[in-house]
C-alpha cells in the first residue's frame, strides 16, 4: 500500500565560518552543532552535497530531491514542478554574524546561467536579533560608476560608497540579485533565497584566515553583476503586521514570504494555492496540524507542507513567530 505524504521536518546543517559565533546555540537554542564558529544553520536545503535530510516519518533520512522524485507535483505543486523538475527552488538559513561578512553581490538568473550555474540569487533577510549599533549594508548610498567602485576597491575606501543602516529585531531587507550587500557584526537573521550558492566577494575588509591568507575576491564577476544605482533613503522594507494574522513581507517571482505572529491557533487555507509551503519557525514552539498529522516545530526548524495539503493549523505554545514561504 502506498504511503501518503505528510508535512516534512528537516534536520539542520551547520556551517563553520570565519565570522561565525554562538548565537545559533545561545539564542536559537539548537545546541548540537560541533562547530566553534557556527556562522550558518541551513534549515532546509537541496543544494547538491549540502542537502538537509528529512527528520520525521517514513521518509526520514531521505533528501528533498529524492522525495520530489517520488511525489513530483503532489509535493511542490504543478507550476513549480514544470519549471524546476526535481530541483527544489529555495534555500532557508539562519545566519549568525559575530564579525562582519564580506561585501558581496549575487548574479541574476541570466548572468548565472551564462556562467554555467542553474540560477542566480535573490534573497531576503529578517532580523532575529541585533547587538547595539549593529548594521546592515545594502546597496550604494548614491548612483555610482564602475570606475568609482574600482577606485574604491583599489584605495580600500569602498565603504564610503555603501549604504549602511542600523538594524534591530524585526527589520526586513530585500536583496535583489545585483545589489551589493553585507551583514554587519552582531546580527542574527533568517535568510530566504533562491537555491543557489552563487556569491561574488567584492571586499573582505583585508581579513586573513588562521594561515595568514586572504579569501579570494571575485572583482571581475562582481562588476558584471552589480547594480550601480542608489537604493535611496533606506534599504529597509516596510511592512505591517497584526497579532494572530498573516502579514506579507516580500512577494517576488521567486518566492512570497509572510510573517505570522500567533498566541492562539490559526487555520491557514491553502486550497487555492498551487505550491508547497515552508514554515521557518523563528520564535517559540508550536504544533502544526496538516494532512492528518501533528508535527511539533520549534525555533530554528523548517517544515515543508506538501502542495496537496488544503489547510494547516498552527497551534502555538505561547508566542510563536513563523516565516511562511511559497511560490505563486
Amino acid at each position: 500500500m502506498e504511503q501518503s505524504l505528510y508535512p516534512l521536518r528537516f534536520m539542520p546543517l551547520f556551517k563553520d565560518k570565519i565570522w561565525g559565533g554562538n548565537k545559533i546555540k545561545d539564542i536559537i537554542g539548537i545546541d548540537y552543532s560541533p562547530l566553534e564558529h557556527c556562522g550558518e544553520l541551513w534549515a532546509l536545503s537541496a543544494i547538491e552535497d549540502d542537502e538537509t535530510l528529512i527528520e520525521n516519518g517514513y521518509l526520514a533520512e531521505c533528501t528533498l530531491k529524492e522525495v520530489i522524485e517520488m511525489y513530483a507535483d503532489e509535493l511542490v505543486g504543478e507550476k513549480c514542478y514544470e519549471e524546476f523538475g526535481e530541483n527544489f527552488p529555495l534555500l532557508f538559513k539562519i545566519i549568525d554574524a559575530k564579525d562582519k561578512l564580506s561585501v558581496q553581490v549575487h548574479p541574476d538568473d541570466k548572468l548565472a546561467q551564462r556562467q554555467g550555474m542553474n540560477n542566480g540569487k535573490t534573497e531576503m533577510w529578517y532580523i532575529l536579533q541585533a547587538d547595539k549599533d549593529a548594521e546592515i549594508i545594502s546597496g550604494f548610498n548614491k548612483d555610482v560608476t564602475k570606475a568609482e567602485v574600482i577606485n574604491g576597491l583599489r584605495n580600500k575606501n569602498i565603504s564610503n560608497l555603501l549604504n549602511s543602516e542600523n538594524t534591530e529585531k524585526g527589520d526586513l531587507f530585500f536583496i535583489p540579485a545585483g545589489r551589493i550587500h553585507a551583514i554587519g557584526s552582531g546580527v542574527l537573521l533568517a535568510e530566504i533565497q533562491q537555491s543557489s550558492d552563487a556569491t561574488y566577494r567584492v571586499y573582505d575588509w583585508d581579513r586573513k584566515d588562521e594561515k595568514g591568507n586572504e579569501r579570494k575576491l571575485h572583482i571581475e564577476e562582481a562588476l558584471e553583476a552589480l547594480d550601480f544605482k542608489s537604493v535611496g533613503f533606506s534599504a529597509k522594507s516596510k511592512y505591517d503586521y497584526t497579532l494572530n494574522k498573516t502579514s506579507e513581507l516580500v512577494s517576488t517571482p521567486f518566492f512570497t514570504t509572510n510573517v505570522i505572529h500567533v498566541t492562539e491557533s490559526i487555520k491557514k487555507d491553502y486550497s487555492m494555492l498551487d505550491s508547497f509551503v515552508v514554515y521557518l519557525c523563528i520564535e517559540g514552539v508550536c504544533v502544526i496540524h496538516s494532512l492528518g498529522h501533528e508535527i511539533p516545530l520549534q525555533q530554528g526548524q523548517a517544515l515543508l507542507i506538501p502542495a496537496i495539503a488544503e489547510e494547516a493549523i498552527i497551534q502555538p505554545k505561547g508566542l510563536v513567530s513563523i516565516l511562511e514561504t511559497y511560490i505563486l
